[in-house]
């Protein structure tokens, strides 16, 4: 093994150009010439490969997103699709290829590696819905910016006594919903695991009130059944009966930027340099997460078709603390 490839794909989360650093600066010593895809698969496709040494990886680790871009690909869903990315990669000299990102990204990667091109993933997501990692490349800075945001908030709803709807990022996963409902005090929170009456929302709040609070928070899931824009509208619809509004904030993409946190930067040197040492070691079609501290490697076949569950003792804690 002499020369190897990395990219990033999906959306992008804050730690990803950390990982390439680790990944690039563990090949070089260990002897690996180290190739970025620029533009996710659709640059695996093209065959738009940059050499990546030391210098080329100096100074990145700070900074959010990926420096090596990331793009939605249809063509590679197709089988043609992929094998012209292997026909690509076999032509320009790679040998393997490291994935760095979330569900998505490791079903193509699992793709690959089906088609006996070897691959190691590499869990990058702000969702935190991969099995095979207790957390994710991420989340922490997402998570953290979430609850800045509701911190905030909470200041302008004490101030106006006013209840207010707070959605965050997760797609289908409601695990930084529930970690920030808990960390920032919401009254309630709102996640696509378990069914949400609106209802029961009403009461929660109208109970917080009662008990002299001067503010409500209810932070929700993007990807709930009831989204914060959905919810809204059914406080709007019923606000003469319920007595009360909600006021809406959606966080959005704001969670995917800024400067990645101590422990995601920590996190994602650790997972870059475990993937290189898999490579060297000829171990492919896992992905590299950290479970209860350690390394971990789970078969990308495992890691892309189980569903993460969520953690329920959470979301009773969450319910006690409200």
């Amino acid at each position: 093994m002499k020369r190897i490839a990395v990219l990033t794909s999906g959306g992008d989360a804050p730690g990803m150009n950390a990982a390439i650093r680790a990944v690039v600066r563990t090949g070089v010593m260990n002897g690996l010439e180290v190739y970025g895809v620029k533009g996710g698969y659709e640059g695996l496709i093209n065959g738009n490969y940059i050499p990546l040494g030391t210098r080329e990886v100096g100074g990145i680790m700070q900074h959010g997103g990926t420096f090596l871009g990331s793009a939605r690909c249809l063509e590679f869903k197709t089988e043609e699709g992929q094998l012209q990315a292997i026909r690509n990669m076999t032509e320009a000299g790679i040998e393997a290829l490291i994935v760095i990102g979330g569900n998505g990204s490791q079903t193509g990667n699992l793709a690959l590696s089906k088609h006996g091109f070897p691959t190691v993933g590499i869990a990058s997501t702000i969702d935190n819905d991969l099995v095979g990692s207790d957390t994710t490349i991420g989340v922490d800075t997402a998570l953290n910016i979430a609850l800045e945001a509701i911190d905030r908030l909470k200041t302008t709803a004490s101030s106006h006594q006013r209840a207010f709807l707070v959605e965050v990022m997760g797609r289908n996963c409601g695990y930084l919903a529930l970690q920030a409902a808990i960390a920032g005090g919401a009254e309630a929170v709102v996640v696509p695991e378990i069914e949400t009456d609106p209802e029961k929302i009403a009461t929660t709040l109208v109970s917080a009130y009662e008990r002299g609070k001067s503010h409500a928070i209810v932070v929700v899931a993007e990807g709930a059944k009831y989204n914060a824009t959905a919810l809204a509208a059914y406080f709007e619809q019923h606000k003469d009966r319920l007595g009360f509004d909600l006021r809406m904030t959606i966080i959005g993409h704001v969670q995917r930027g800024g400067t990645p946190s101590a422990v995601d930067r920590i996190l994602a040197s650790r997972l870059g340099a475990a993937a290189v040492e898999q490579v060297v070691k000829g171990n492919f079609g896992n992905l590299v997460g950290i479970i209860k501290g350690d390394i971990a490697l789970t078969p990308l076949q495992t890691a892309v078709g189980t569903k993460k569950p969520l953690d329920m003792s959470l979301f009773e804690l969450a319910d006690v603390l409200d």
